[in-house]
């Protein structure tokens, strides 16, 4: 898999051309490889950031390139090689298994109609461990648990493999257990990740930078030690916040008043 550069130059986004912005100008560069976390409160602008990132919404002015490149300017199979998305909620036909949602990752690495080869079963089989899901593999997606729904999706958009991942509350639903698997699988996946995030102490945790967003605006943006200083924090949610750092771990745990 190989990582991309990320550039969101000035990009904002409203529903119309004379509606107020829901997302004011966004600037960023996140290099290659790096973890991006985007928090905020319920209405912040986390999902419409990420909607801009994988191509849902077209920005109303600025642009998002990856690798220097407009992603509206790439023909959409070459945007789906570039970039994979897992979302909290997604359309899928819960009369499919795991092995064939899974295995429709590589659809845009297919030409045409055609048939998965044997690389692409590889590929396939190896998420499928990856994110321990492998004895789930025949089971139909409907008689799976969210948790275990939620890894199924991460297994589809790791066999895409993007140069830029996507993850919209990547640990939703998920038992502690499986949250700390999927929080070491974004710390050791070799692309770019672009995470929106609750949980601050996770995003402190995980992420190079983070995005801090309040009302469509950027409150901050840089490495977590810095955007996630109590009082950026407390503006941007509206609440006494407070960071400690703990001992022995020596990690920073955030604990809030009203």
């Amino acid at each position: 898999m190989r990582a991309a550069e990320l550039h969101i130059d000035e990009a904002c986004w409203s529903p119309s051309r004379h509606a107020a912005p829901v997302l004011h100008p966004v600037q960023l560069r996140l290099a290659a490889g790096s973890v991006l976390g985007v928090v905020g409160a319920n209405g912040a602008g986390k999902s419409t950031l990420l909607r801009l990132i994988y191509r849902y919404y077209r920005p109303r002015s600025g642009r998002v390139a990856i690798d220097g490149v407009d992603i509206w300017s790439m023909p959409a199979r070459i945007a789906a090689r570039n970039v994979a998305v897992v979302l909290q909620e997604q359309a899928v036909d819960f009369a499919f298994t795991v092995r064939s949602i899974v295995d429709l990752g590589r659809t845009p690495h297919r030409p045409g109609f055609s048939f998965s080869t044997p690389r692409d079963r590889d590929i396939v089989e190896s998420a499928l461990e990856r994110l321990d899901i492998a004895h789930l593999a025949a089971r139909r997606f409907g008689s799976l648990s969210g948790g275990e729904r939620q890894r199924v999706m991460v297994a589809r958009a790791l066999v895409q493999e993007p140069a830029l991942l996507v993850l919209d509350e990547p640990t939703n639903h998920l038992d502690i257990r499986h949250q700390l698997e999927i929080i070491n699988l974004i710390r050791d996946l070799d692309m770019t990740v672009v995470a929106s995030l609750h949980d601050l102490n996770m995003a402190a945790l995980v992420c190079d930078d983070i995005l801090l967003l309040s009302k469509g605006k950027t409150v901050g943006v840089g490495p977590p030690d810095r955007v996630l200083a109590d009082d950026m924090v407390s503006l941007a949610f509206g609440i006494r916040a407070r960071r400690e750092r703990l001992m022995p771990s020596n990690i920073d745990h955030f604990t809030y008043q009203l």
